[in-house]
C-alpha cells in the first residue's frame, strides 16, 4: 500500500511538472517578436471600381532578438488576401511580379518630388514624412525565392542605421541593404512576397512594416443597401525563419460607396425647326444646350475625392492655377504621403518589364502608376439621322469651393474632353450610326470638395423635310466611369483605373415630326344640312420663318352616321398637300387630294397636316345653302400654351 501511495505522489508531480511546461511553452515569452496591424483610417473606394486603392497596412513591430552583424537576416514569407480579387497591375506575365510592395523602415526617396515649388518639400528641409532618422536611399527587389533579396545584418538599428538602410554596402556587412519588396500575384486574391528578410528591431524601437499598393475589384462586392458601407477586409499572414505573432491580421482596409450620381434635363424639338444650325455652318451664335431650363447632363462625386487625376504634379499644378494633363508624370515616392491621385506609391528603382531590380531607372516604370485619371464617358444613343452633338473641351466643375485669405475662390476641379480639337468651346462628337461617346478626364479636383461635372450637350441640325431629316425619334444618354472593363481580375494590359457598368440609359432629347393639329368642333351631313371644310398650308409665306413644307393631311371622324350608324374611318390623302396649297372637301361630296365623301356623318374631325403651320375654315349649310349657313374658324390644337400637342404652331 505504501509503495502505491508513492506512485501515486510521483505520478502527481509529473502531471503538475508537465502542466507547468504546457503553460510555458503556450505563453508569450517577454520580449517576443510582435507586430502590431493597423490599417488606419479605411480608404473610401467607389463601388463602381474594378481597381480600387486600398488603404496601407501598417505593421508596427517591436521586440525580438535582432540578427548579429555579419549574418543573413532570417528570410520570411508574407501574403495579403482580400475578400474580393486583387487587382493590383501585373509587372511581368512571366513571373507574376505585381506592383504591390513593401516597405520596410518607411525608407524616404533621395529624390522626393517637391525639390522645388511642389508642396511636398525634400528631406533637407523637413519633409511631411522624414523624420530625420529614416533611410533617405530606396532599395528594391523582387521578392520571390530565397536569394534575391538577402540581406546581411549590421547589428541592431532602426531606419538609417539600420539592416534596411538603402546602402550597397555597410561596414562589416556588404549589400544591397534593400528596403523596398515586390510581391507577386499568388491567386486571385492573394498578393504574396517570397524570402523577405524581416529582421526583430529588439530594444532598439519600433519597425514598420508598409503594405501598400493594393487594389481591389470593389465591383463585385456591390454597394451596401443599408447603412453600413460594404467592407474591403484584408487578411495578413507571415511565416518563416523568424517567429513574429501578428495582433490583429484582420483589417478593413476599404470602404465602398457608390461613387458618381446622374442627373440630366430633356428637351424636345421639332423636326422643321432649325437648331443650333450655325455649329454646322460654322457662323458666330451661342448654342443652346439640352436641357438648359434645369441642368444639361451632370455627374456628381457620390463621395469627396472619388474624382482624381493622374498623378501628383497635375495636383501641385492645379493648385497654382494652371492645371495640366498627365503627359509627365512624376514619382509619387513618400511612404504614408497621401497623393490624391488614382495612381499608388510609384518608386523610381523598379522599372524594367520583367519586375526585377532595376538600379538604373530614374523613371517611373509601371509600378503604382495608373494608366489615366478619372474618366466619365457620356454615352450617346438613338442619334436621330442628320443630327450633330456638340460638347466644351473644358469644363469647370462645381461644388462649395472656400475662400482663400485673400478672399479669391480655392481652385475649381477641371475636366477635358479626351480626342477633343484643343479649344474650350463646343467639340463636335463623332457619330458612328446611331451612337456616339464623349469622355471627360479629370485633371484638377479638389479632395475635400464634393464637385460637379455638368456637361451641356448641344444639338444641332438643319431642316429638311422632304428627305425626312432630321429623323424623329428619342436619344439616350448613359453616364459611367470609363473605361468599363471585362477583366475582374489583375492583369498587365487593363487600364487602371477601369470600371463595370452600374447605370442604365435615360432619356436625353426627342425630335417629333412637323405636324398642323385642328379640331373642327361640329359637322354634319344630316337633316338636310352639309359640312364644307377648307384646311390652308400657310408654310409658303416669308412671314413665319419657316422654309415652306408639303405632306399628307389625316382626318378622323368622331360621331356616327345616320341611324346610328358607326363613324367613317380614317381618311389620308392621297398625295401631299403644297405649301401655300389648300385642301377642300365636302362631307356628302367628299374633294380634293382622294378625301372621299361621308354621307350621313355628323360629330368632329380632328386633322393632322404633317406641315408646321396649316389654318382651316368650316361652313354648315342646308342643302345648296338656299335659307341658312354658318361658318367658324377650326381650333387650333397647337396654339403656344396649350399643350395639347406639344408641337408649336402659329397662334389664330
Amino acid at each position: 500500500m505504501a509503495d502505491f501511495r508513492k506512485w501515486l505522489l510521483a505520478l502527481a508531480a509529473v502531471a503538475v511538472l508537465l502542466s507547468l511546461g504546457s503553460t510555458s511553452a503556450n505563453a508569450q515569452p517577454a520580449g517576443a517578436f510582435t507586430c502590431v496591424s493597423n490599417a488606419g483610417a479605411p480608404n473610401i473606394v467607389r463601388g463602381e471600381g474594378v481597381a480600387e486603392l486600398v488603404g496601407d497596412i501598417l505593421l508596427n513591430c517591436t521586440g525580438g532578438q535582432p540578427t548579429t552583424g555579419g549574418r543573413f537576416i532570417p528570410l520570411s514569407n508574407v501574403q495579403v488576401s482580400l475578400n474580393t480579387n486583387i487587382t493590383s497591375r501585373i509587372i511581368s506575365n512571366a513571373t507574376q511580379a505585381s506592383e504591390a510592395l513593401i516597405l520596410i523602415d518607411e525608407p524616404f526617396p533621395q529624390f522626393p518630388p517637391g525639390d522645388g515649388s511642389n508642396a511636398v518639400p525634400s528631406p533637407a528641409n523637413g519633409g511631411p514624412n522624414w523624420n530625420g532618422t529614416q533611410p533617405a536611399t530606396q532599395a528594391a527587389c523582387f521578392a520571390n525565392n530565397n536569394t534575391n533579396c538577402r540581406v546581411v545584418s549590421i547589428g541592431v538599428g532602426i531606419g538609417n542605421v539600420g539592416s534596411y538602410n538603402g546602402f550597397p554596402d555597410s561596414f562589416g556587412a556588404p549589400g544591397p541593404h534593400y528596403n523596398v519588396f515586390q510581391g507577386f500575384q499568388s491567386n486571385a486574391s492573394t498578393v504574396a512576397w517570397q524570402g523577405v528578410p524581416i529582421d526583430a528591431p529588439g530594444t532598439a524601437g519600433t519597425r514598420v512594416i508598409r503594405i501598400t499598393n493594393i487594389r481591389a475589384n470593389a465591383c463585385l462586392l456591390g454597394v451596401s443597401s443599408t447603412f453600413i458601407p460594404t467592407q474591403i477586409i484584408a487578411q495578413i499572414g507571415v511565416n518563416g525563419g523568424a517567429t513574429i505573432t501578428i495582433n490583429n491580421p484582420s483589417q478593413v482596409v476599404a470602404l465602398a460607396e457608390r461613387g458618381m450620381l446622374i442627373s440630366n434635363g430633356t428637351s424636345t424639338f421639332t423636326q422643321c425647326v432649325n437648331v443650333n444650325d450655325f455649329l454646322i455652318n460654322g457662323g458666330p451664335g451661342e448654342p443652346v444646350p439640352v436641357g438648359s431650363t434645369l441642368q444639361s447632363v451632370s455627374a456628381t462625386e457620390g463621395f469627396g475625392y472619388s474624382f482624381k487625376p493622374r498623378n501628383y504634379t497635375q495636383i501641385t499644378a492645379g493648385l497654382m492655377g494652371a492645371p495640366i494633363g498627365d503627359a509627365d508624370p512624376g514619382l509619387q515616392n513618400i511612404p504614408g504621403f497621401t497623393y490624391r491621385t488614382e495612381s499608388g506609391f510609384i518608386p523610381g528603382a523598379i522599372g524594367d518589364t520583367n519586375g526585377h531590380y532595376n538600379p538604373g531607372s530614374g523613371g517611373t516604370g509601371s509600378v503604382g502608376l495608373a494608366t489615366q485619371g478619372t474618366q466619365i464617358a457620356f454615352a450617346f444613343a438613338g442619334v436621330q439621322a442628320g443630327v450633330s452633338l456638340y460638347v466644351p473641351g473644358e469644363i469647370l466643375l462645381t461644388g462649395n469651393y472656400g475662400v482663400d485669405s485673400g478672399g479669391h475662390q480655392t481652385p475649381s476641379g477641371v475636366a477635358v474632353l479626351i480626342g477633343g480639337d484643343g479649344t474650350t468651346g463646343p467639340n463636335a462628337i463623332t457619330v458612328s450610326g446611331t451612337t456616339g461617346v464623349a469622355t471627360y478626364e479629370i485633371i484638377y479636383s479638389d479632395p475635400s470638395v464634393t464637385e460637379t461635372l455638368t456637361v451641356p450637350v448641344f444639338v444641332a441640325f438643319i431642316s429638311n423635310t422632304a428627305q425626312n431629316l432630321p429623323g424623329s425619334g428619342t436619344s439616350t444618354i448613359a453616364v459611367n466611369f470609363a473605361p468599363l472593363s471585362s477583366t475582374p481580375v489583375a492583369s498587365s494590359s487593363a487600364p487602371i483605373p477601369r470600371f463595370c457598368q452600374p447605370n442604365t440609359a435615360s432619356n436625353l432629347f426627342s425630335i417629333n415630326s412637323c405636324t398642323c393639329n385642328l379640331l373642327f368642333p361640329f359637322v354634319t351631313n344630316q337633316a338636310g344640312f352639309d359640312t364644307g371644310i377648307a384646311i390652308a398650308n400657310t408654310t409658303a409665306d416669308t412671314l413665319n420663318g419657316v422654309v415652306p413644307q408639303q405632306g399628307l393631311v389625316t382626318l378622323t371622324y368622331y360621331g356616327n352616321t345616320t341611324g346610328g350608324g358607326a363613324a367613317p374611318p380614317t381618311a389620308v390623302t392621297t398625295s401631299q398637300v403644297p405649301a401655300g396649297g389648300e385642301l377642300i372637301f365636302t362631307l356628302s361630296g367628299g374633294g380634293g387630294f382622294g378625301i372621299p365623301a361621308t354621307p350621313g356623318f355628323q360629330g368632329y374631325i380632328i386633322a393632322q397636316a404633317n406641315f408646321q403651320y396649316c389654318h382651316a375654315f368650316a361652313f354648315i349649310s342646308d342643302a345648296g345653302a338656299q335659307k341658312l349657313a354658318e361658318g367658324y374658324l377650326a381650333i387650333q390644337l397647337d396654339v403656344p400654351g396649350l399643350e395639347r400637342t406639344f408641337v408649336p404652331g402659329e397662334s389664330a
